[in-house]
């Protein structure tokens, strides 16, 4: 793939730098494992797309980092079956393009929406004899290069919230935002501390979100889960805030398991707690969340120990739903909306996200 011009991921941290989060050249997909990050940097290197498929369903990048490798597992998918005749290639690629959306099922429609593109796109070069892997591609960066300007327009009205001197509470790792408030904290001059939920079974929030707020110069203290009530009471949190992986419009989230816990705390303590992200608009009410099951085997150990006896029973649902009324505001990129009003993002139209 040529290099490319005019990116948004300058002055990020390193784990956001697009080449480290998901990456296709040469007949392969280079994924980040963050399972291991920062212990070790190491990367998984993927040659179909459906391991790409498993390399997101195994959590090899989580967060937002799937949104990257969906668009990079079809520029694989392309190059894949670049020799096959014109409707054998199309078939191909609309397989992959479903494969790729569903490798997990709660952010599944927006998944979806990226591999949709890049197959539009790749169709497109089809028709017009040009490389369909290097479609997918470019419209891969194009749409990373709009989140990332969306998200800092979120990560600027986060940053507004956030008392100058004052200290943030964390859960697991919200990706762009991490990146986007602490731009907007440097561009502006506003200095604060951030304090992470370590974020079980994966450390999420102890390997990422603190890897991210530790580069980019960010005081940053670990906590471990149960540590959170004692924190706020004797920390001076002054607020909470999450990314979500789905916003509905009634005002429901759906993010990292343990998130509606936290929220419970802040109402006690009287802390804030501010959402970012956008209201997916299939997603009316909270009865259209999909949680994801994941193997309970992944609570027993931890970064590849066992610390259960055979025989004890594990349980893990990904992700939980914090009701409105525990949510102060949803940061989005239209200003902060009371759960309530959120319906309103979509009055007078949007723009496209993905």
């Amino acid at each position: 793939m040529k290099e490319l011009e005019n990116r948004c991921d300058q002055d990020m941290p390193f784990l956001l730098q697009y080449e480290n989060v998901a990456w296709y050249e040469d007949g392969a997909v280079r994924i980040l494992d963050r399972r291991c990050f920062p212990t070790e940097t190491r990367f998984v290197t993927c040659r179909s797309y459906q391991e790409v498929v498993q390399a997101i369903a195994d959590m090899v990048t989580q967060s937002t980092g799937p949104y990257t490798a969906v668009g990079m597992g079809m520029a694989l998918a392309a190059y894949e079956c670049r020799d096959l005749p014109e409707a054998q290639q199309e078939a191909f690629l609309r397989k992959a393009s479903d494969e790729l959306a569903h490798s997990r099922p709660t952010a599944a429609h927006r998944y979806g929406k990226v591999t949709g593109h890049c197959l539009d796109a790749a169709l497109k070069a089809l028709k017009e004899g040009r490389s369909t892997a290097e479609a997918c591609f470019n419209r891969t960066i194009e749409s990373l290069n709009r989140r990332y300007s969306t998200m800092q327009i979120v990560g600027d009205h986060l940053c507004d919230l956030i008392p100058e001197g004052g200290t943030i509470l964390t859960q697991c790792y919200g990706e762009t935002i991490i990146g986007t408030v602490t731009r907007a904290a440097k561009r502006s001059g506003k200095h604060f501390s951030a304090v992470c939920a370590e974020t079980r079974p994966f450390f999420q929030g102890a390997r990422l979100t603190a890897s991210c707020f530790s580069d980019m110069g960010i005081d940053t203290t670990v906590v471990s889960d149960n540590l959170i009530a004692w924190t706020m009471q004797n920390r001076g949190i002054d607020l909470f805030t999450s990314a979500c992986d789905v916003m509905t419009l009634d005002g429901y989230v759906a993010n990292k398991v343990g998130t509606f816990q936290i929220a419970i705390l802040c109402r006690h303590f009287g802390l804030p707690f501010y959402v970012t992200g956008l209201p997916d608009i299939t997603k009316q009410t909270k009865d259209d969340i999909t949680i994801e099951m994941r193997d309970p085997e992944q609570v027993l150990s931890a970064r590849g120990i066992r610390n259960c006896r055979e025989a004890v029973h594990g349980l893990y649902p990904a992700f939980d739903v914090t009701p409105p009324e525990l949510i102060t505001g949803l940061v989005t990129d239209k200003g902060v909306y009371r759960p309530g009003e959120l319906a309103h993002y979509f009055d007078g139209g949007f723009q496209e996200y993905y």
